[in-house]
């Protein structure tokens, strides 16, 4: 759709609780905010959707073209997006199906709104399905009411934990179906960790490196002018910032030869991963929290 008519309906959108008229009207219509692959900025696209139990269905249907849309390639590579539903507006993870899934999400998809077969039918190109799953994991619980800073980080490392926790289950469940599709009569299982895992370790990776980015940039000087003191500390938080970065670079490596990687060298550096991150958000904790619980959030902005 052009720009300015992409513009117009999410106007319309924003000022009427997500109700539209034309096209759309009568239709299940959200917006998705995606960031650019290669720019890093922020697209938002209307799209039409089907509810599946507690997911939401999106198409990569471009109207039945021969391209998938740019919002597509965009999650592929930045899989954390931005849902607008009526008034309502979270983060989801954006997880395209794969295989016998795929079929039969669409399948759920043409008997809800049987206008996708009919674009299913004018391309060649299968249409991708995304499966867009809110971005807090199964069990979140944050700290609850965030008023200081010591709540927001203890926010931010109980999302980076439930994550990991949900990357590691995951991996168990590929390893386990695996496992279970072994022997003489079985089909064969293609090598790789699937779409899911990809996204879901993509996520995560994006999100603690945006975390300690943050951390390294502004958070650790501040603290550092007021208590000199604790040089070591840093020195140490620092040290270990990029040792995690060094296992996501090859944890990303594996990601982008999917197709040939080896489960098992991915499930040794994940537990590596895993046991250094949940040390290093440990020490954090015991270092910091004392020194921002007075420490208001968010700030306080002078007035005038």
């Amino acid at each position: 759709m052009p720009t300015s008519f992409n513009q117009s309906v999410i106007d319309e959108f924003r000022a009427n609780e997500g109700k539209v008229g034309g096209p759309f009207e009568g239709g299940d219509l959200l917006l998705l905010t995606t960031t650019g692959a290669r720019s890093g900025v922020s697209r938002t696209t209307p799209l039409g959707y089907v509810r599946h139990g507690d997911s939401l269905l999106v198409v990569g249907s471009n109207l039945g073209g021969p391209r998938h849309p740019g919002w597509y390639h965009n999650l592929l590579a930045r899989p954390v997006v931005q849902v607008e539903v009526g008034t309502r507006s979270f983060d989801a993870l954006a997880v395209p199906a794969e295989g016998d899934r795929r079929g039969e999400l669409f399948a759920h998809v043409v008997r809800a709104e049987p206008g996708y077969g009919d674009y299913q039918a004018g391309t060649s190109r299968v249409l991708p399905v995304v499966v867009l799953e809110r971005a807090e994991p199964d069990g979140w619980d944050g700290p609850g009411e965030v008023r200081t800073l010591a709540d927001k980080l203890m926010e931010v490392h109980t999302w980076l934990r439930g994550q990991l926790r949900q990357v590691r289950a995951e991996v168990e469940a590929h390893f386990a179906a695996r496992a279970a599709r072994q022997g003489p009569s079985a089909p064969p299982v293609l090598p790789g960790l699937g779409l899911r895992i990809r996204q879901r370790c993509l996520a995560f990776c994006q999100a603690l490196e945006f975390h300690h980015s943050s951390e390294d940039g502004h958070l650790f000087p501040g603290i550092a002018r007021h208590h000199p003191h604790l040089t070591g500390v840093f020195a140490r938080l620092d040290d270990e910032h990029r040792t995690i970065a060094r296992i996501q670079g090859e944890l990303a490596e594996l990601l982008a030869g999917i197709v040939n990687a080896d489960p098992q060298r991915f499930h040794a550096e994940l537990e590596e991963m895993s046991s250094r991150l949940n040390a290093h958000l440990d020490y954090e904790e015991e270092a910091l929290l004392p020194l921002l619980a007075d420490v208001p959030w968010p700030p306080d902005v002078p007035k005038g």
